[in-house]
């Protein structure tokens, strides 16, 4: 069975953990629950690409047990003791770093990072057990659209060998523009967003390569570190079916966000 890929919104920081952000954001903590409920067994390995690991190449993460890396600032003291132990897959990253210089797309191994809250947090919700490999490969510094789009595509293959790609970012993140603020530039950036992957695929690709474009482009990503995770999901997935999988408006006072799947 080939897998789907997806790209959803995170949520900001450790949100399940604190309860009048996990109030507000529920709709999101059950489009997660979702990701794993809907597939007819644990896949191999989640590969995860979060908008909160960039490096002047790729990297891809080559730790067996890969350490916890609190990522977030102002949050309850707790917060910062979370753990979540799944194991890493220094193999399949091997693979993949092969995958991808082949590419020719410059790739290395590190032994290093952890897991960050673009990824641990979603994962808590996705596979709450922990009982799934998980590793993650970085963004490339300066978010180049179609570099990003090519790592996907390098890493298609791996959707037929059983893992669950999923690109971690925020349809909108612009962390000095919430609440009301943010509902004008959100709804209008999300609508574009929703348009431009009903498109055939060939179009969709033209319109997310050049999503600076879209409305309000720049007021939703200032820096777009938590879009390019979606350039890598599509990349994986250039000829499926895009089906929104959260659709949330007004998030504290303002956001629209939303996230999304692909198939086929």
């Amino acid at each position: 069975m080939t897998l789907p890929t997806h790209f959803i919104s995170h949520g900001g920081g450790p949100w399940p953990w604190v309860p009048n952000m996990a109030q507000e954001l529920e709709p999101l903590a059950a489009s997660l629950r979702q990701i794993s409920a809907e597939l007819h067994q644990k896949p191999k390995a989640v590969l995860m690409i979060s908008g909160h690991w960039e490096t002047e190449s790729f990297a891809v993460m080559h730790c067996k047990r890969p350490r916890m890396v609190y990522d977030y600032h102002g949050f309850p003291p707790e917060t910062y003791e979370l753990s979540y132990p799944a194991p890493g897959a220094p193999d399949l990253a091997e693979d993949v770093a092969q995958r991808l210089h082949q590419a020719g797309l410059p790739t290395r191994l590190d032994d290093t990072m952890g897991y960050d809250h673009g990824t641990f947090v979603p994962m808590a919700l996705i596979y709450p057990e922990a009982d799934v490999p998980l590793f993650q490969v970085s963004l490339q510094q300066g978010y180049d659209p179609e570099k990003h789009w090519d790592m996907g595509r390098a890493l298609a293959p791996l959707r037929d060998d059983g893992v669950l790609i999923i690109g971690s970012g925020l349809s909108y993140h612009n962390l000095r523009q919430f609440g009301p603020k943010a509902k004008v530039p959100s709804e209008a950036f999300d609508a574009w967003l929703h348009e431009a992957l009903a498109l055939p695929p060939e179009a969709r690709r033209e319109a997310i390569l050049n999503w600076e474009q879209a409305p309000f482009a720049r007021e939703c990503h200032a820096q777009e570190d938590h879009l390019a995770p979606l350039f890598a999901a599509l990349g994986a997935a250039e000829g499926a079916t895009a089906q929104r999988s959260y659709h949330q408006k007004d998030i504290f006072g303002g956001v629209t966000a939303s996230s999304y799947r692909f198939e086929g």
